[in-house]
């Protein structure tokens, strides 16, 4: 039988279309698998959606089980050229802070030359700091310009840094200028000494600045500080020194409204994981469209456990559970606060609230935050419903892969079983088609001859 190179050329007929529409048509028997695959991949978001409300509703219990966060405490400044910043140390009182000196940085410049790139000859810059730091630097000749000296004392360890200035002198107008990195006078510059350089450089004594300590009296009371930003001066407080002079009253306020904030973050992201799943299991009967995590045995036991976080109690406190806060759970699951009760407790009753949410060791005493956060960690451990159920999906989606690779393999050979039989079809009707031109030509022939005999 004849080859043919491409399907129809023998015959005449569309073949490669019809191959075409018999591929497209066994493809479909995959078209069940890629949706399947969908259905387990959305699943899978589905419980990544899951996964990150738990863990937002354990971040919130995480922080209402430190101490730290019921010692919130807020700072306001009544004055002028002084800031303060309060951490959870501070307690709450009213300062009065006066600014008697700010912090300065020791300075002083060298004596002018008259070109900053000139070599000055090898030499050496010796410096002592107040807390005893020496340092001597050594600068050899060839390299031992201005602007080369200046490099070397920046590349130490950074007490002090170099630059150049240009005073506007006609005739020596470049100077080595040096300040200590840091202030007060620890960073000072107490000895300084430029040995070599053929002598040309030397310290202006009429451009050094003294170091010094910044001094301020908090109620009546002195303090020396090395930097002009002063820490635990005040316990918790941290003052930043702007204007000299300066008298401004630091109050430290307990801040009420962090505290319950805390625990709004809680309630919000508890509604929150509610609302979650409630989305994941939805059915709406008119669009016929269902939550993707719809009759989930994993989401029913978040379900579950999730109603048991808000009956736990705190035994051996003064205050037992969330409803005596003001907290109560509603109709749809949902938790809804008393505020104006949650601020009664906050105001008067602050030390029960901390005891009720961080617990007390020194009494027994486990708080609601590590009761309740107990159950989440088995939701999100790596044995709970949430890792088991997307590894689940994970496996499935494995398996789908692999019959859809077997089924490809399986759809390309009835493929090709028929684009064989759709050639030798093709070289069959060539060959007829020759035969059938071949008796034609044969039969009109012999019509001729036939004619012409008559």
């Amino acid at each position: 039988m004849a080859s043919i190179a491409a399907l129809g050329i023998g015959s005449g007929l569309d073949l490669n279309g019809l191959l075409t529409q018999l591929e497209s048509a066994e493809r479909q028997r995959l078209q069940p698998l890629v949706e399947q695959r969908a259905s387990y991949q959305a699943r899978i978001s589905a419980y990544g959606k899951l996964e990150g409300s738990l863990s937002a509703l354990q971040t919130s219990l995480s922080s209402l089980g430190k101490p730290e966060t019921f010692q919130a405490v807020s700072s306001a400044v009544a004055g002028e050229g002084i800031t303060a910043a309060a951490s959870s140390t501070a307690v709450p009182g009213s300062y009065s802070v006066t600014v008697n000196a700010l912090a300065k940085a020791y300075s002083s410049a060298t004596v002018g030359i008259d070109d900053k790139a000139r070599d000055l000859g090898a030499g050496s810059v010796s410096f002592t700091l107040g807390d005893g730091t020496s340092h001597t630097i050594d600068i050899d000749a060839g390299s031992s310009s201005l602007e080369d000296i200046r490099d070397a004392i920046n590349a130490q360890q950074g007490d002090v840094t170099a630059s150049i200035v240009n005073d506007g002198d006609p005739t020596n107008p470049y100077r080595l200028a040096l300040t200590s990195s840091k202030t007060g006078t620890d960073a000072a510059v107490d000895t300084l000494a430029f040995s070599g350089f053929g002598t040309e450089l030397a310290t202006d004594a009429g451009s050094v600045q003294t170091a010094q300590n910044a001094s301020i009296t908090v109620n009546g009371i002195n303090v020396s500080s090395q930097g002009n930003q002063v820490a635990d001066a005040i316990q918790g407080l941290t003052l930043n020194l702007e204007e000299e002079g300066a008298t401004a009253t630091v109050n430290v306020t307990r801040d009420e409204e962090a505290i319950m904030k805390s625990v709004e973050t809680f309630v919000s992201a508890y509604n929150n994981l509610q609302n979650t799943i409630k989305d994941l299991s939805k059915y709406n009967p008119e669009t016929q469209t269902a939550g993707r995590l719809l009759g989930d045995s994993g989401l029913r036991t978040v379900e579950t456990r999730l109603r048991g976080i808000f009956s736990e109690a705190v035994q051996g406190g003064d205050l037992n559970t969330l409803s005596e806060l003001g907290i109560t759970r509603q109709l749809n699951g949902t938790l809804e606060i008393d505020k104006e009760k949650l601020q009664t407790i906050t105001s008067e009753q602050l030390g029960k609230l901390q005891q009720f949410f961080a617990g007390d060791e020194d009494n027994g005493i486990e708080g609601f935050s590590s009761l309740a956060n107990k159950t989440v960690e088995q939701l999100l451990d790596e044995n709970g419903p949430i890792t088991t159920g997307t590894e689940g999906m994970k496996s499935a989606i494995t398996r789908l892969e692999e019959r859809y690779a077997r089924e490809e393999v399986s759809i390309a050979r009835t493929v090709e079983r028929y684009r064989t039989q759709f050639a030798r079809l093709d070289s069959m009707i060539a060959n007829m088609n020759s035969t059938s031109s071949y008796l034609t030509q044969q039969f009109d022939a012999l019509s001729a001859q036939l004619g012409q005999k008559k």
